[in-house]
């Protein structure tokens, strides 16, 4: 019964594995084919920020999936060394994903403020009517 089990959880580790490969793959394969595109059209670095963000998501996620597939290998009779491999291995990846994620959000932020900059300086203008010959 536990060879079994051993078998469905490899199958399952390999499954989610790919998963997590598949992921990183389209994200990497999105951004650059949005990079090539935005490179393009625009000059302007502030126009790869969204690739980058994006980017980051899909990474995240990427690893999200790979930690996951490292908790199921451990899940049938795991040894002191599988289990010391994994602490070493998610304390990583959630180290990585920790950077990742405050990456996003100052990006974000920066992004936010610029959008914010941008309507307020074309709204002033308008409201204040200095446009307005009178």
């Amino acid at each position: 019964m536990e060879e079994l089990l051993e078998d469905v959880v490899n199958a399952l580790v390999s499954i989610v594995e790919a998963c997590g490969a598949a992921v990183i793959i389209i994200g990497a394969v999105w951004a650059f084919a949005r990079f090539v595109w935005v490179g393009l059209r625009r000059r302007d670095t502030s126009a790869f920020v969204p690739v980058r963000l994006t980017l980051g998501r899909f990474l995240a996620l990427g690893l999200e999936f790979q930690l996951a597939s490292d908790v199921l290998r451990t899940a049938v009779a795991p040894s002191f060394r599988e289990l010391g491999q994994l602490a070493a291995v998610a304390a990583i990846r959630t180290a990585l994903n920790y950077f990742l994620g405050k990456e996003i959000a100052e990006e974000r932020r920066q992004v936010a403020e610029e959008t914010k900059g941008a309507r307020t300086g074309s709204g002033s203008t308008s409201a204040h009517g200095s446009s307005d010959p009178a």
